[in-house]
């Protein structure tokens, strides 16, 4: 299914799991069903591999920012609220407000055949606003209490140059161990740019 939003200049697509996903006034709503989640465990092959979630993404061109604030309606550990990255089948990365695992955290995921995580900072409440950047073959991480002063959170790249600049790029909802949850976008905003500063809060 396509969506159109009109925050943003190219079309999305759903991929994986049905996420129920609907837009109204500016807010962009996902559903996580029970046990649905992205991530390759680093210690080694398991089923958890094998695992999806629902995706909304479309593809940007050239240097950009994304950003939304993020609210996740929060029942079970690692429940997530996500903004997300694809290369690749194993070559991806999420943005996450996460209930980790029982205070709401940003934290990151990063896949290069098998994924990391780290986590960032605690969240009072269940919002926060967070945003992905890309300039050539590098993306950063960010995110903010109040939707105007950033904290850096991670610089990586996922691919060579071809690969990035042909990302996906938008939102994931997740509930890995829970029976599902309710995330919602607003305050959604597109920029055709790189961040001036990484690290000076803008």
């Amino acid at each position: 299914m396509d969506v159109e939003l009109p925050e943003l200049p190219f079309p999305l697509r759903t991929y994986g799991p049905d996420g129920h996903w609907s837009y109204e006034d500016g807010v962009l709503t996902g559903w996580a069903s029970a046990r649905q989640d992205l991530f390759v465990p680093p210690t080694g092959e398991s089923l958890d591999a094998a695992c999806d979630a629902p995706r909304l993404l479309g593809a940007p061109e050239g240097d950009f920012q994304l950003m939304a604030r993020v609210t996740v309606g929060f029942t079970t550990a690692f429940d997530a609220g996500v903004l997300h990255v694809h290369v690749g089948e194993r070559a991806w990365a999420k943005l996450c407000l996460e209930y980790s695992p029982d205070v709401p955290t940003v934290c990151t995921v990063v896949t290069r055949g098998h994924s990391d995580e780290a986590n960032s900072f605690t969240v009072d409440g269940s919002s926060v606003w967070l945003r992905v950047s890309r300039t050539g073959r590098a993306f950063a991480f960010h995110a903010s209490r109040d939707g105007k002063r950033w904290t850096f959170v991670r610089l990586f790249t996922l691919a060579d140059e071809g690969s990035s600049s042909a990302a996906l790029v938008g939102f994931m909802t997740q509930s890995p161990v829970g029976e599902g949850c309710v995330v919602t976008f607003d305050h959604l905003e597109y920029r055709d740019a790189w961040p001036d500063g990484l690290r000076d809060g803008s």
